[in-house]
C-alpha cells in the first residue's frame, strides 16, 4: 500500500507544481480562461483528447470490451472519426473565425457570427451548456469515488471528496492554462499506462489462438464484431451508437476550447497527427484490457458482473494487480485519475468562463475586467464544483446499479447534441441563422432527455433507442429543426456577411 500512496502523491504534486507555474500568468478572464491563446500543437492536443476521453475511457470501455467482447472495437472506429472531422475539417476554420471575432469563449463566437441584438442566443446556449457539463462533471466525480474504493480500499464517498478537492484546487489556482499543462502530463500518463497493459498481459500468455478459443468458448458472440448472434436489427442499433460516440468531438465546447487557445493555424496542422495517434493509441488498448480480462478471469457460465463488478468496469485494477508489482499499480492509480482529473478541470474551466463572461460580464456588467474577472471565474469554479459534487452524491444514492459508462455517456450526449450540430452547420452553411441555431439547441437539449427516459421506455421500439443511447437521435433532432428552422425564415443579409467574412479569413486579412 505504501508503493501506491507514494506514486500517487508524486502526481499529486506534480500537478499542484504546474498549477502554481500557471497561476504566475493569470491576469485577467483571458488568462484565465484562454491561457492568452498560447498554446502550442502538443498541449492542445493532448489535453483535448485526454478532455474527451475521461473515466469513459479507463473505466468504462474496458468495461464495455470485458462485457461484449471484440464488437466493442466499433468504439474505436467511431472516435477514430469524430477526432478527423474535428481537426481535419473543423479547427482550422473555427480558430480563424474566433481568432477574426477575438472571441474567448464558443458562446462569444456563436453571438458573433449570428450578429445576434438581443441575448436570448448567449442565455441559451450558457444555460444548456451549464445543465450537461454539471450532469458531465459529476460522472466524473463517481468515478473518482469508484478508483479510490477499488484501488485504494477507501470508501466510495471519502475518494470521491478527496478527488474533488484535489481537481477544484489545481483548476482555481491556474486557470486554463494549468489545466492544459496538466492534460498534457496525464495525457502522457494515460497513453503509457494503457499500452503497457495489454501488451504486457499479451506477451505473459502466448498464443493468440488460446485466447480466440477460449473467448469463443465463454460466449461465441465475444469474438464476433457485431456481437452475439451476428448481424441483427439490434446488434446493428447497437454498433451504430458505440460508431457515433465520436460526434461528441465535433464542436463540444471542452474540446473546442483547445482549438481557440492554440497560437496559431499552423499548431493545428501539427497537432491534428498527435490527436489521432492518441487516440487509435488509448482506445485499442482500452477495448484489448477488456477483453484479456475476460479471457483471464472469468469461466464458462459464470456472470462478468459477479468477478469484474458493475458493467465489469473492474477489469483494469484486476488486470493491473494481476500483471504488475504493487509500486506499478501506483502508476496506474494516478493513470485513473489522470483520464478524470482532466475532464473534470477542462470542464469546470469551460463553466466557470461561460457564465463569468458570457453571462456576467456580457449581459450585467460590461466593465468587468482584469483580476476582477478571474477572481469571479474562481469563485465560480469552486460553486459549481460544490453543485457537481452535490449531484454525484444524489445519483450514488438514488441509482446504485449504474455503470460509469452510460452515467458519463447521457452527459457527453447532452453537450453533443446541444452543440455539435449548431457549430457545425454555423461553420459550413452560409444560409444557417440565430433562430436556427437557437432552435438546434433546444431541440437537443430536450432530445436528449427524451432520449433517455420517454422513447427508451416505449415498447417495441424503445429497446433500439436504449441499444443507440442518447446522441445519435438526438443529434439528429437537433439537425434536422437547425435546418427547418433557418429556411422557414431565412437571413439574406447575414448569409452575405458570413460569405465575406470567410473570403477575409482565407486571404489571412484577419
Amino acid at each position: 500500500m505504501v508503493e501506491k500512496y507514494s506514486m500517487l502523491f508524486l502526481y499529486l504534486g506534480i500537478l499542484v507544481l504546474l498549477s502554481i507555474v500557471a497561476s504566475k500568468r493569470v491576469k485577467n478572464i483571458k488568462d484565465y480562461v484562454t491561457g492568452n491563446k498560447s498554446l502550442g500543437y502538443w498541449v492542445a492536443a493532448f489535453s483535448a483528447q485526454a478532455t474527451g476521453e475521461s473515466a469513459w475511457l479507463l473505466l468504462g470501455v474496458t468495461g464495455m470490451g470485458a462485457m461484449v467482447g471484440f464488437s466493442a472495437y466499433w468504439v474505436v472506429v467511431g472516435e477514430l472519426f469524430g477526432v478527423t472531422i474535428a481537426w481535419f475539417f473543423m479547427a482550422e476554420r473555427y480558430k480563424k473565425l474566433t481568432d477574426h471575432y477575438d472571441s474567448l469563449t464558443m458562446i462569444d463566437y456563436l453571438v458573433s457570427r449570428f450578429k445576434t441584438k438581443t441575448h436570448s442566443l448567449r442565455i441559451i446556449a450558457s444555460v444548456s451548456l451549464t445543465v450537461f457539463i454539471l450532469i458531465y462533471i459529476s460522472a466524473q466525480i463517481d468515478a473518482t469515488g469508484s478508483a479510490f474504493e477499488r484501488f485504494l480500499d477507501w470508501d466510495y464517498h471519502t475518494g470521491a471528496i478527496v478527488g474533488f478537492l484535489i481537481v477544484v484546487s489545481y483548476s482555481v489556482i491556474g486557470g486554463f492554462l494549468a489545466v492544459a499543462w496538466t492534460d498534457m502530463f496525464q495525457g502522457i500518463i494515460m497513453v503509457v499506462s494503457l499500452v503497457a497493459l495489454p501488451l504486457t498481459a499479451y506477451l505473459m500468455l502466448g498464443s493468440s489462438d488460446h485466447v480466440y478459443q477460449t473467448l469463443h468458448s465463454l460466449d461465441p458472440g465475444l469474438v464476433n464484431i457485431w456481437g452475439n448472434g451476428g448481424f441483427t436489427p439490434m446488434n446493428f442499433a447497437i454498433v451504430l451508437g458505440m460508431m457515433l460516440i465520436g460526434l461528441g468531438f465535433m464542436g463540444s465546447p471542452q474540446v473546442f476550447a483547445r482549438f481557440l487557445a492554440l497560437k496559431n493555424i499552423n499548431e493545428i496542422k501539427r497537432g491534428r497527427w498527435v490527436a489521432l495517434a492518441f487516440t487509435l493509441l488509448v482506445d485499442v488498448s482500452a477495448v484489448s484490457i477488456g477483453v484479456l480480462g475476460r479471457y483471464l478471469f472469468t469461466e464458462t457460465g459464470v456472470d462478468p458482473v459477479e468477478v469484474l463488478g458493475n458493467g465489469a468496469q473492474n477489469v483494469l485494477p484486476t488486470l493491473v494487480e494481476h500483471v504488475f508489482p504493487i509500486i506499478i499499480v501506483g502508476l496506474y492509480v494516478a493513470a485513473v485519475l489522470s483520464a478524470i482529473m482532466s475532464t473534470v478541470s477542462s470542464l469546470l474551466i469551460v463553466a466557470a468562463g461561460s457564465i463569468t463572461h458570457d453571462i456576467y460580464r456580457k449581459i450585467y456588467d460590461e466593465e468587468l475586467c482584469g483580476e476582477k474577472s478571474a477572481r469571479v471565474s474562481r469563485l465560480l469554479t469552486v460553486i459549481f464544483s460544490i453543485l457537481a459534487l452535490a449531484l454525484a452524491m444524489i445519483v450514488s444514492f438514488v441509482s446504485p446499479d449504474r455503470t460509469i459508462f452510460w452515467f458519463v455517456i447521457f452527459g457527453w450526449s447532452g453537450i453533443a447534441a446541444t452543440f455539435c450540430p449548431m457549430v457545425i452547420m454555423s461553420l459550413f452553411w452560409k444560409g444557417f441563422t440565430a433562430n436556427g441555431a437557437i432552435a438546434a439547441m433546444i431541440a437537443g437539449f430536450i432530445g436528449t432527455i427524451m432520449v433517455k427516459f420517454v422513447l427508451s421506455e416505449m415498447d417495441f421500439i424503445g429497446d433500439y433507442f436504449v441499444a443507440m443511447e442518447t446522441m445519435p437521435p438526438a443529434f439528429l433532432c437537433s439537425f434536422i429543426v437547425g435546418y427547418i428552422v433557418s429556411i422557414m425564415k431565412p437571413d439574406k443579409i447575414l448569409a452575405q456577411q458570413y460569405e465575406q467574412e470567410l473570403q477575409i479569413i482565407d486571404k489571412g486579412e484577419y
